[in-house]
């Protein structure tokens, strides 16, 4: 196992820098289970430390702006960004909004939400990623479609994107979708999927 254990019945304890997290286990599929990071069910302590350690990955690059995808990502964008010193972050959109009916736009899918989504840049929010060291952060990056969307769309803004920060990485296969981007990905820690076993539990899977 990589920095995570077995929890109590139906929970995955996976270590996230310094702290250990319990995650439940869902069913996405009969052969495929993932152990859920939900930002906002581990309160505001627990995401200002994984913040600020996640920000000691990032502060080597100069970042001069987070962005991040809504809506999971914006508590590690806060602490991220309040750990970095800065007082401003950029939030990329998956869902339609009077103010974003310009805006920039990249498709993405995510393991979590099924069906193809946009992410969407408000125009009027360019100006803060222009020209900018840019790091990227997430929950987890798991299959990297939707880190890969959003470096496409902050430099299609001008950005110069020098970091993907996550909490966590899934298995290893976003390491593919991200392609030559995938130097740029600094994580708290890594957790695998889960698949069936001989035995009628689950067993998991590093490979994803």
């Amino acid at each position: 196992m990589t920095g995570a254990e077995w929890g109590r019945p139906g929970t995955y304890v996976a270590r996230v820098g310094g702290q250990e997290i319990e995650l439940p286990l869902v069913e996405l599929a009969s052969d495929l289970t993932i152990a859920l990071l939900i930002t906002v069910d581990h309160g505001i302590a627990v995401l200002d430390r994984a913040g600020g350690e996640l920000a000691q990955l990032l502060a080597p690059e100069r970042v001069e702006v987070v962005a991040t995808a809504a809506t999971m990502g914006l508590p590690v964008a806060i602490a991220v960004s309040r750990a970095l010193g800065l007082d401003d972050y950029v939030v990329l959109h998956k869902t339609p909004k009077i103010h974003l009916r310009d805006a920039l736009t990249e498709d993405v899918r995510s393991i979590t939400t099924g069906p193809t989504q946009q992410l969407r840049l408000d125009r009027a929010r360019i100006g803060h990623v222009e020209g900018r060291r840019v790091a990227f952060v997430d929950d987890v990056v798991s299959t990297g479609s939707s880190a890969a969307a959003a470096v496409r769309l902050l430099r299609r803004a001008g950005g110069d994107v020098v970091a993907i920060g996550a909490l966590v990485t899934e298995t290893v296969s976003w390491r593919q979708a991200l392609g030559p981007d995938e130097h740029l990905v600094r994580s708290l820690g890594a957790i695998p999927v889960f698949r069936p076993g001989s035995g009628g539990g689950l067993v998991e899977d590093w490979d994803g």
